[in-house]
């Protein structure tokens, strides 16, 4: 073999080496990148609606337009090779697997979190569009604290009546009437046990995360008194992220007048009971999904601005949110031709 040959061959080998190497071995690694992105108002893959409101007193108003939930599709398993490219598409971000697939979780235990937390969205979601609506609920208590100042007083599916002559509306109303109070102070709780109405007063506590707010140690349920359900179906979906989306989706349903005003809205975020929403994670390959798909208006997590206006696709308008009236509101300032907060 002559010394032209060997040389060429000494040259190839760190190059198949490579080659091999860079298309085999794994890295520790995962890549987020625009997913699937549906209409809450239309209908999933099997033809059934996403958000269905069923039952006599379900006066549901014509809806057009979409108002689209967006998602990030991860991607594990990668070879050097493969993150080099995504990286490089500009379309995928790489992120340490371990922010994806904590290590001390099994892959199982990791679905059954999301899809648990998908259950808390849709429950929050139909909670807060009943809320915002005005609808009545029920109230009660679901947990009293063994150590808490309610203990001896109140028990469990007492139904809240008032606190310090303050109707009891909302889980919420609960909270912020007992915080508000501050501790040591009395509240003066109105209530019904088996039909019976009773008033008792309770010297508060200190909460444990704020000892300048009052504390009653008690888990309140709540119950709205509607002749209709709200169900919710969007197989193959985890995580909070859509609860936003979906509470738009039933107050659009059960309101006058169109919020997307015919036209294409997306937007994610997590929201609570409160109707409180709250920031998500991937916002730039949500707010590239929606576009893509033809998308005009976005509605971002007051949190997650900043992120968002670093990364804003073309043509994509930008709407802060801070909780469910805020959306509401800013969908009809558009639809009529007017302006609403951006990032």
């Amino acid at each position: 073999m002559n010394r032209r040959m060997l040389t060429l061959l000494a040259a190839l080998v760190p190059v198949i080496a490579l080659a091999v190497l860079g298309s085999t071995v794994e890295v520790p690694f995962v890549a987020l990148g625009p997913g699937p992105t549906v209409n809450t108002l239309g209908d999933n893959d099997k033809g059934d609606p996403v958000v269905a409101i069923m039952g006599p007193g379900a006066q549901l108003d014509t809806t057009t337009g979409n108002l689209n939930m967006t998602t990030v599709t991860v991607r594990d398993g990668l070879t050097i090779f493969e993150a080099l490219g995504m990286w490089a598409s500009g379309r995928q971000g790489l992120v340490p697997r371990a922010e994806v697939f904590p290590p001390e979780k099994s892959r199982e235990e990791i679905e059954k979190g999301n899809q648990a937390d998908f259950q808390e969205s849709e429950d929050s979601a139909e909670v807060a569009a009943l809320h915002y609506l005005k609808y009545p609920f029920d109230v009660s208590i679901g947990t009293v604290s063994p150590d808490g100042p309610a203990k001896d007083a109140l028990r469990e599916d007492d139904v809240l009546i008032s606190i310090n002559e303050t109707d009891v509306t909302s889980a919420c109303a609960v909270q912020q009437a007992v915080s508000s109070a501050g501790p040591r102070s009395t509240a003066v709780i109105r209530y019904t046990r088996d039909g019976v109405e009773s008033t008792v007063d309770i010297p508060l506590g200190a909460r444990p995360d704020d000892d300048k707010k009052g504390y009653l140690g008690i888990g309140s349920n709540e119950e709205p008194k509607v002749d209709f359900t709200v169900d919710f179906d969007l197989p193959d979906i985890g995580g909070p992220s859509a609860g936003l989306m979906f509470s738009l989706a039933v107050i659009d349903k059960l309101s006058p007048g169109e919020l997307s005003g015919g036209k294409f809205v997306a937007g994610t975020g997590t929201i609570d009971a409160c109707g409180q929403v709250g920031p998500i994670g991937g916002i730039p390959y949500k707010m590239l999904a929606a576009r893509e798909a033809g998308a005009e208006t976005f509605l971002v997590p007051a949190e997650n601005c900043q992120e968002a206006k670093q990364r804003k696709p073309d043509g994509l308008r930008l709407v802060k949110v801070e909780k469910v009236d805020d959306a509401v509101s800013s969908l009809e300032s558009i639809r009529a031709g007017g302006e609403a907060p951006t990032c």
